[in-house]
């Protein structure tokens, strides 16, 4: 960090420069706020050759998408620095200090966590080098790209039916693959009335050949060939460095996610939440709109004070 941003003292303070990061921080640019971006670069997608569904960007890569809201944000007056939180504490007096791996701190009124969520992947041999390319999670996010491939579904939950179901929009050339979990009759019978061939074994590992998925081995003797694996994944939150925030938290079968209300206000005052790391499920356009969203109300209550959202949507409801 140079000398100017070391020690200043921040409107705001945002953590993670993903989609949900830098579009609150383009927002609260605009608004003539003092704003800090702090990310450590390797964000969720970073596998991914392409971000999809984003209207007017279809298809950039997604380090790009980012480096071009760095530039957007940072135009207006934003400052980025890449860089780990090691620790944010709030003082008594109400304000936050946030340190980082390269010695400075931040001082800042106001602090939003954007710093997304992990997947976690099965322990299964060459999973991980093919993840975000021909071994996916999102039917939405990497459907069209594997269209009338050979897809295997692989079990992760109970939830993976409902996964492998959705996917067979995608392809007529499926196979479900429970690796050791049981699933009831009548789910299994779901998946064979769709066409979606149910092969039992344990997935051993991926096998690729020439940089492309090639199938699966399964208990270590008999390969499935496949062109692409969906593989149903919970998330986790990047929490490093902010856990001594003690912001609630929550679990569901998507993972664990950073408790947040409508407006994002999380359960310590004066720290917001945005993105990925209030719902897993948030494509790069949602994520991208629900940081500006969560800008601009961060933004009113600086000038107004906190505001109810329940108050917000009585109000609405008696407008209309």
């Amino acid at each position: 960090m140079n000398t100017e941003q070391r020690g200043r003292n921040y409107d705001v303070a945002i953590v993670g420069g993903g989609a949900a990061g830098l579009s609150a921080a383009l927002t609260l640019a605009r608004a003539r706020r003092e704003v800090i971006v702090i990310d450590a670069g390797t964000p969720r997608n970073a596998p991914a050759a392409a971000a999809h569904g984003l209207i007017g960007l279809e298809g950039i890569n997604p380090m790009q998408l980012l480096e071009r809201g760095r530039r957007e944000a940072a135009s207006y007056g934003a400052h980025i620095v890449e860089a780990s939180v090691t620790s944010a504490t709030k003082t008594d007096e109400g304000e936050f200090v946030v340190r980082l791996d390269d010695g400075s701190s931040v001082q800042t009124g106001q602090l939003v966590l954007a710093t997304g969520v992990r997947d976690e992947l099965p322990d299964i041999t060459g999973l991980a080098q093919r993840w975000g390319r021909d071994a996916v999670h999102c039917p939405y996010c990497h459907g069209w790209e594997i269209r009338d491939q050979r897809i295997g579904v692989l079990a992760t939950s109970p939830m993976s039916v409902m996964k492998a179901l959705l996917f067979r929009q995608w392809s007529e050339y499926m196979w479900f693959l429970p690796n050791g979990i049981d699933f009831a009759a009548d789910q299994l019978e779901q998946l064979t009335e769709k066409g979606i061939i149910v092969v039992p074994g344990d997935v051993s590992s991926v096998e690729a050949t020439d940089d492309h998925l090639t199938g699966v081995m399964l208990d270590k003797t008999t390969t499935l060939a496949l062109d692409a694996l969906a593989v149903p994944t919970t998330a986790s939150p990047r929490l490093e460095g902010l856990h001594d925030l003690g912001v609630d938290t929550s679990e569901s079968a998507a993972g664990v996610s950073v408790v947040a209300d409508a407006t994002g206000h999380t359960s310590v005052p004066g720290v917001w939440a945005t993105g990925n790391l209030v719902n897993p499920g948030m494509q790069v356009s949602e994520a991208a709109a629900h940081g500006g969203r969560l800008a601009m109300t961060l933004n009113t209550e600086l000038f107004f004070g906190p505001i109810d959202p329940a108050s917000m949507a009585n109000t609405s409801k008696k407008a209309a």
